[in-house]
């Protein structure tokens, strides 16, 4: 098996690069058995078509993600497609949101970890032309996380500052969106919405858990519907219990699994894909049942979580 570590120089402020490389040098100069290469995006998706390329080879190839989640965004991007590939992430960007549910991200930086950690299947959500490992959304958030890449650019902020500094501006400017919301091809709301979530996995925005139970090997996906009844007052005091998961219970929130979520906007309204934002009338986000090898580090105790039920797709857990 070939290892090869997409390292994104601009996750981190900039620091990553000068963090992992000597790294994974001396990893290589200690482990002359293994083939290991390093690739270093140049610039923004060109670690799409680099992934992409070597991926069409058929061989046997680990991807390391070193980076944050737009650098995750890129490999799960370049390489779903072929079976032989297996994509891991050393979690080295201001949000590492998705590599939550597997544990502390200053933990999992040991590159040993993730050599000799587990491969398993996890299922990918697809939107158009791009394809989600973690969480996908139409409304308020999706337009919290465009703004948000202005803040992350700012000294000293990190990404779950960002979100916080980004959520705060939305909430004096665009509030609700009037949305058709169907799932699995059912309209379930027609009405005005804060947002609409589709969750693969729990935490976004950097700490934001979003979609608190979802699970990415379950072959759902989960859908957090929530309308826009309540004053820009009233939603600032909840952010809190949002952040923290607890919004499933609101009398305005409908909580849904299924596989499909499409969502027609009256007006533009932003979409967000893993981070990625645009502008559309409408989006569809499909799961992917098992799309992906992903690899578990070592050290992380998500299979005993699991065994134990810490962690769950059960509401009363």
């Amino acid at each position: 098996m070939k290892h090869i570590f997409i390292v994104n120089p601009k996750s981190g402020k900039g620091k990553v690069l000068e963090f992992i490389k000597p790294k994974i040098e001396q990893y290589a100069k200690d482990h002359p058995e293994l083939d290991i290469e390093t690739h270093i995006t140049t610039a923004p998706y060109e670690g799409i078509t680099y992934v992409k390329e070597r991926a069409k080879s058929g061989e046997h190839i680990r991807f390391y993600a070193c980076g944050g989640d737009g650098t995750l965004f890129e490999v799960v991007n370049g390489a779903y497609e072929y079976p032989e590939t297996e994509v891991a992430v050393i979690p080295l960007g201001s949000g590492n949101d998705f590599i939550r549910l597997f544990g502390k991200a200053s933990e999992m930086t040991n590159i040993d970890d993730h050599v000799n950690g587990t491969p398993i299947k996890l299922d990918l959500i697809r939107c158009g032309d791009k394809i989600a490992i973690n969480q996908c959304s139409m409304g308020i958030d999706a337009e919290v996380c465009a703004k948000q890449v202005y803040f992350k650019k700012l000294p000293l902020i990190s990404g779950e500052m960002a979100y916080t500094f980004a959520l705060a501006y939305c909430l004096f400017k665009k509030l609700k969106s009037d949305f058709k919301v169907y799932v699995d091809d059912k309209l379930i709301i027609e009405d005005s919405m804060l947002f609409s979530l589709c969750g693969n996995s729990r935490w976004y925005g950097g700490g934001y858990k979003g979609a608190p139970l979802a699970l990415p090997d379950d072959g759902l996906l989960d859908m957090i519907l929530v309308r826009s009844k309540v004053s820009r007052l009233k939603l600032a005091s909840l952010m809190g219990k949002y952040k923290k998961g607890e919004h499933l219970d609101w009398d305005i929130t409908t909580f849904m699994r299924g596989k499909k979520l499409h969502i027609e906007s009256k007006k533009p309204a932003a979409v967000n894909v893993d981070g990625e934002c645009e502008y559309v009338t409408e989006a569809t986000f499909e799961i992917i049942e098992k799309g992906i090898s992903f690899v578990v580090p070592k050290n992380s105790t998500y299979f005993e979580d699991v065994k134990s039920g810490k962690i769950s797709g059960e509401r009363n857990k």
